[in-house]
């Protein structure tokens, strides 16, 4: 689950981490309020808060499709010097859309916009501490090259970025923070204070059971300090049950609907940009079901595995959520039966195909226990759904349908 940049400055507060003052406004007329709680700073930055990185770099529009809407400002993070540039820009952000180079071609409502005290940087940095799943260990990773992309960074100077494994059940040890900041080229002045910030930002990642989190920039201060300027932190959906105070932050209005619904159901869905919708039942059958959709001359629209336990409810929920993106123009349901009987799943297809008005061609491949006497199934249905054999088999008729579509 991907936090906010307020949420995840929030936690890091909590951990006593050094972070600025700041605060959240969800309206243009609570900005002018929030400037002077923060106590009218000299400088404030104005920060859209939407869940891509290049931020800083984007643009805003005054619609979602970058092609047609028209500009409304450049930069979704701004430097104001005044009460009135802060709510000039806090205005221009909320409501409108952010397009960067992260947000896909496509760009994301601003509906929150988070103002923070200024600070004198002297110096940015990069920091991250993620699972690096090649040596199965934490690691934290370091660049000087602060502000920029890490890919980027990684790409044209990978000599600047350092990984320091963690061993998870010693933590971080002092030697391997004062090993980053002297590698990071901080003064003495710094060493003691910044040891203390890397422990603090270690005890927040393993506490709060972070998939990532990422310091971008980290910054020293004109008073030789480090301070968290960006933040991005990433919870583990599996660990939710344990912080139910984060849980509590997850914003639905930054995934796709249909993701959402499909959550609701307890179905492993994603949004692609095809139209051929799949419905399979396992990740990796899946993953070959779209391939094999691509090689035909199509694009899925989705990845959707309905789990082990297909059944007519299950089926028809699947439906209703590939059947809400405009773009499908047919269905290729994919099923083994494994764990479950493909006669089973044959019958949940017939009931939830008289219950969802599907409108779109149905192609349906059905293979393992039961198989033949679930062909039959369909073909007896009396509905129009197109039968195939093989994996091959029912690629081709999902070329047929789409050449008619």
């Amino acid at each position: 689950m991907k936090l906010h940049e307020y949420q995840a400055k929030e936690i890091l507060r909590k951990h006593g981490v050094n972070a600025p003052e700041g605060k959240v406004v969800e309206a243009a007329d609570q900005i002018g309020a929030a400037y002077d709680a923060l106590g009218a700073p000299a400088i404030v930055a104005v920060k859209s808060q939407i869940h891509a990185g290049g931020r800083g770099k984007g643009t805003l529009y005054d619609g979602e499709d970058p092609n047609s809407a028209k500009v409304v400002q450049e930069g979704g993070v701004k430097i104001a010097k005044s009460k009135d540039e802060a709510v000039t820009y806090g205005s221009n952000m909320i409501g409108n859309y952010l397009n960067t180079i992260q947000t896909g071609g496509k760009a994301k409502q601003v509906l929150k916009v988070y103002l923070e005290k200024g600070t004198n940087i002297q110096k940015e940095f990069y920091l991250s501490i993620l699972l690096d799943r090649a040596i199965q260990k934490p690691i934290i990773m370091v660049s000087t090259e602060g502000g920029m992309d890490i890919e980027e960074v990684a790409e044209k100077s990978p000599e600047k970025i350092l990984k320091v494994a963690i061993e998870a059940g010693l933590g971080l040890q002092p030697w391997q923070a004062r090993q980053i900041l002297f590698n990071l080229g901080v003064p003495k002045e710094t060493m003691k204070q910044g040891t203390a910030f890397l422990k603090k930002l270690w005890d927040a990642y393993i506490a709060e059971d972070a998939n990532m989190l990422e310091v971008n920039p980290l910054v020293l201060n004109s008073d030789n300090e480090l301070i968290a300027l960006d933040c991005k932190m990433a919870i583990d959906d599996n660990a939710l049950y344990r912080h139910p105070e984060s849980a509590a932050m997850h914003d639905k209005t930054e995934e796709d609907p249909l993701e959402v619904k499909a959550a609701e159901f307890n179905l492993n869905y994603v949004k692609l940009d095809g139209n051929v919708g799949c419905m399979v039942n396992g990740a990796g059958l899946a993953m070959a079901t779209m391939d094999i959709v691509k090689i035909a001359g199509s694009e899925p629209a989705n990845f959707l595995d309905v789990g082990g336990g297909a059944n007519a409810q299950t089926v028809a929920n699947g439906f209703r959520i590939i059947l809400g993106d405009p773009n499908v123009k047919s269905i290729f349901v994919n099923i083994f039966g494994g764990i479950v009987k493909c006669d089973r799943v044959a019958n949940g297809i017939v009931e939830a195909a008289k219950e969802v008005k599907i409108g779109v061609p149905l192609i349906v491949r059905l293979q393992g226990t039961n198989a033949v006497e679930a062909r039959q199934i369909l073909k007896d249905s009396g509905l129009t759904i197109t039968v195939a054999e093989t994996l091959q088999d029912g690629a081709d008729r999902v070329r047929e349908a789409m050449a008619k579509a």
